[in-house]
């Protein structure tokens, strides 16, 4: 039975070994060690939306596991021009040993994947980013050494990144908080499933329109754009909106002092955050950056067989 990752959901009975996976194949490949696992395979990449991470790991960690990647973009493809997504998903599957498909639409995700005979992972859409909670996770991991008892403060857009580190938080059992303006919470769906989750693993979870209360003793102080590809008509507004929620080194005066300030870039430096915080001995931004390649290691093994 193929196995899909459209959402952190889909990780739920294995998330913890995702994250302790990824940071072994990293200590591997640090150490030289060779691992041909996706050789002679396949990943068809269609990408809707611009990328630089998304697409440089995945094309870099198929060739680091011995296999090859043909980035798609629609302008390129049958897809662009009136194929069908069920059609698209029917050929590449005669083809390719799994799809990577960063869409506009996560309507479109599910039903690449509902007509595709083989695995299907959502490299973001407008609703979900998995692929970058998994380099998430492995960060705080790595640092933190632990998730239990650890206060995540996300401060800003209640966006798909947002909506899957939420999720991510609850399978671990760590404490998160995420703090928007009026008006730009989560949807009720993640915030309840959230919620459940926290439950399980006896772990808060809660929105607030106060980023101090979010931010107060946090661990780890997390932030994102303010505008997401394909709300550029909003931008004037959102900036507006979102001005006091900056980033900057009086808010995070009210971490603890070892906290982490991470961001799944690009930032949109002076707006969100400040380069004072970004460049500062807190900031692991990078070192998340670079978990996405072994993080997409551990997710292509899971899913191509």
């Amino acid at each position: 039975m193929k196995r899909d990752i459209i959402s952190v959901l889909d990780m739920k009975n294995d998330f913890g070994e995702f994250i302790d996976d990824g940071i072994k194949l990293k200590r591997n490949f640090k150490q030289g060690r060779k691992d041909s696992s996706m050789d002679r395979k396949t990943l068809g990449m269609i990408f809707e939306k611009a990328s630089t991470r998304t697409r440089v790991s995945f094309e870099t960690a198929m060739t680091q596991l011995g296999g090859h990647a043909i980035y798609l973009s629609p302008r390129d493809m049958q897809m662009g021009r009136g194929e069908t997504v069920a059609d698209t998903a029917r050929v590449l599957s005669g083809m390719v040993d799994a799809i990577l498909y960063r869409a506009f639409e996560h309507k479109n995700v599910v039903e690449l994947a509902e007509n595709s005979s083989i695995p299907v992972i959502n490299g973001l859409d407008d609703l979900e980013h998995p692929t970058q909670i998994v380099a998430d996770f492995m960060t705080i991991k790595e640092r933190k050494g632990h998730f239990s008892g650890l206060k995540i403060a996300y401060v800003g857009d209640g966006n798909n990144t947002a909506n899957s580190l939420m999720l991510g938080a609850g399978l671990v059992g760590a404490d998160f908080w995420i703090a928007t303006p009026e008006g730009y919470e989560p949807s009720e769906r993640f915030i309840r499933d959230s919620k459940s989750l926290a439950r399980k693993h006896k772990s808060e979870m809660e929105v607030t329109n106060d980023y101090r209360e979010a931010v107060r003793n946090a661990d780890v102080v997390y932030t994102d754009v303010w505008v997401s590809m394909g709300e550029e008509k909003e931008k004037e507004k959102k900036e507006k909106a979102f001005k006091s929620y900056q980033i900057n080194e009086k808010m995070v005066s009210l971490a603890k002092k070892d906290y982490i300030f991470m961001h799944c870039l690009p930032a949109h430096r002076g707006l969100e955050v400040t380069n004072r915080v970004a460049d500062s001995k807190n900031s692991v931004i990078f070192e998340e950056a670079e978990n996405r390649l072994h993080a997409e290691k551990i997710i292509l093994k899971k899913v191509i067989r």
